[in-house]
């Protein structure tokens, strides 16, 4: 009984998020997503809820509120290791029968370097640099890593990752994985470019 009247208590309700951000003068995305969970779950809204939903829109109209955007971000060090996994791979593919799982080897050398993040085009770009001055080496040494030990036990470095299976063609591999880590990533870099213009 007591979890389940903590739970309780630690759900806030809109008027508890609306009083929030009055107070705040914000609106976290957090926020706003916890409004949405409880509009989308209820099958009708009291009228205090209602009431609350108003002041807010009227708040955020009148600018009391501001709507904090959620952040894309880039990790840098994932496009750089992904380049260097690439490189690496096509020459032992073209002089052996091996075939290498490039998001195996990408995820086991990611896994031993820091991540580089970067949330605008402009600090992509200073990340880069940053890598390619500072840690190109590192990278080089840990993608040669991750492959050998893939090529000594391919079946064990999935496990060291915590992938299953291998196979899959390189270019789906690296579509999959740049898709998922680079959401808005085109659309950012348009926006940046068309602004510098």
């Amino acid at each position: 009984m007591r979890t389940t009247e903590k739970n309780k208590k630690e759900i806030m309700s809109i008027k508890q998020i609306v009083d929030q951000a009055l107070k705040d003068g914000f609106l976290t995305p957090a926020m706003e997503s916890e409004v949405g969970k409880i509009c989308d779950s209820a099958s009708e809204l009291s009228l205090e809820e209602y009431m609350a939903l108003d002041r807010l829109m009227g708040a955020l109209l009148e600018g009391e509120v501001v709507s904090m955007p959620r952040k894309q971000f880039i990790n840098v060090m994932e496009e750089l290791v992904l380049g260097e996994a690439i490189a690496r791979v096509a020459e032992i593919e073209q002089t052996t029968d091996n075939n290498l799982d490039i998001g195996d080897i990408a995820a086991y050398a990611l896994n031993r370097l820091p991540p580089l993040y970067a949330t605008t085009e402009q600090g992509a770009t200073y990340q880069r640099q940053r890598a390619r001055e500072e840690l190109q080496e590192l990278i080089s040494h840990q993608v040669r890593s991750a492959i050998g030990r893939y090529l000594d036990r391919p079946e064990s470095i999935g496990e060291l990752i915590g992938t299953v299976g291998k196979g899959g063609e390189i270019t789906e591999q690296i579509s999959s994985l740049l898709q998922s880590h680079a959401t808005d990533y085109e659309g950012e870099r348009s926006i940046l470019s068309d602004s510098l213009l």
